[in-house]
């Protein structure tokens, strides 16, 4: 059992990925964005971060920055939908703050378990 903290504005997809986490045994936690995704960081131990990347109020990169700060080696697993960016460079550039995995929105539950997993069994 890990805890996994869900950060995302769409809360619809957080609440279902977060149902989805504590259904496979996880603890989970959420966040609508990452100033509160940097509060629970500080106030809760957390084993992995799922995160968007376009947010409101502070985004995914500007968390994952921040949190290279607070928790260096942190797991953490991108994901958009790109918004009105072009996900594939979110991702990328997501990817070069330090997230291990990337995931494109949409996807399926079992393809976002099977990496939460992976990312997980690699630590």
């Amino acid at each position: 059992m890990a805890r996994v903290l869900v950060m995302d504005d769409e809360e619809d997809l957080r609440r279902v990925l977060v149902r989805a986490l504590e259904g496979a045994g996880h603890e989970a936690y959420e966040a609508g964005n990452g100033a509160d995704g940097l509060h629970e960081i500080k106030t809760r131990a957390v084993d992995l971060v799922v995160t968007d990347v376009v947010m409101p109020e502070m985004d995914g990169l500007e968390f994952m920055r921040e949190l290279g700060r607070l928790r260096p080696g942190m797991r953490v697993i991108a994901i958009s939908g790109g918004g009105v960016w072009d996900k594939n460079s979110l991702l990328t550039v997501a990817g070069m703050l330090g997230a291990v995995k990337t995931l494109s929105k949409p996807f399926e539950l079992d393809e976002f378990l099977k990496l939460v997993s992976e990312v997980l069994a690699a630590s």
